[in-house]
């Protein structure tokens, strides 16, 4: 599928409620996950590029050990504002950066993390060149992405409920960009024209996703991603409407008290 231009539009209070609301749902325990295979490789500097909101960031700046220097950089000024202001534990590089273009000199980090953020690239194979570029020999790229939306419930069932409410023009901004990176093998193709010559090591790791109810989830889906930009993008685009419409669905697939799902996403090393 074909990325809209507002899919990577994080602005207004989009920031404050992914970081509120999404990353405790989906993100943090891949995010933990990353930084502990990170400290695994024992590097001396550390680039993240796509920081968001800084979830990573902060795992990363608490299992590091403080002699690592951590660079975190996004290419949302708001996103990365936010991160910022929430802070570490530990003094971090903050730089608003391109990953199709990054500002560092060549061979300068041991390792790059990239947490959910290779889906927004617009040509893949060039972001990874410029990870690779910016790399030590032997060195790491560690990142990872969402599978398809059909083993995401949450998300699954919100773009679901979505399409009931706009039957003419469902927001695909979830099928569409979140989780329509998940192909191992064009992964591993991008890699390969991005300069990584050795194959791959990709995991597939499931979780759980958990929220304090059904209206939580879907706030977090409806008004904490460039999904909102869609819904409101429409002429019928009720947020409040379509927020209580997703929360119906996942109350009648999850129930009504705290809710429960399956996510699932693929865990990326390239190795220079």
């Amino acid at each position: 599928m074909e990325m809209s231009g507002s899919d990577t539009t994080f602005a207004g209070s989009i920031p404050e409620l992914y970081d509120t609301h999404l990353v405790p749902l989906i993100f943090e325990p891949y995010a933990l996950d990353l930084a502990r295979r990170a400290v695994a490789l024992a590097p001396g500097r550390v680039l993240e590029v796509a920081a968001g909101t800084g979830v990573v960031t902060r795992a990363l700046a608490k299992m590091l050990p403080a002699a690592v220097d951590l660079v975190a950089t996004d290419l949302n000024p708001p996103m990365l504002a936010r991160a910022a202001a929430v802070g570490t534990e530990r003094p971090v590089t903050w730089q608003q950066a391109d990953a199709m273009q990054l500002p560092f000199e060549a061979a300068s980090f041991d390792l790059v993390v990239c947490q959910f953020g290779a889906m927004f690239f617009p040509d893949r194979a060039a972001a990874f060149a410029q990870a690779r570029r910016v790399l030590r020999p032997g060195g790491a790229f560690l990142f990872n992405v969402w599978d398809r939306i059909e083993t995401n419930e949450f998300a699954d069932v919100v773009s679901a409920a979505l399409g009931t409410l706009f039957p003419a023009d469902p927001p695909r901004f979830m099928a569409r960009t979140p989780h329509g990176y998940f192909d191992r093998a064009q992964i591993a193709r991008d890699l390969a024209a991005g300069g990584f010559g050795a194959a791959p090591e990709i995991e597939t790791v499931t979780a759980r996703s958990r929220a304090p109810s059904a209206l939580a989830a879907a706030i977090a889906y409806c008004q904490g991603t460039p999904m909102r930009n869609e819904i409101e993008a429409r002429a019928a685009g009720d947020l409040t409407e379509a927020t209580r419409i997703s929360a119906e669905a996942l109350e009648a697939r999850f129930g009504s008290a705290a809710i429960e799902g399956q996510i699932q996403a693929h865990v990326v090393m390239a190795r220079y």
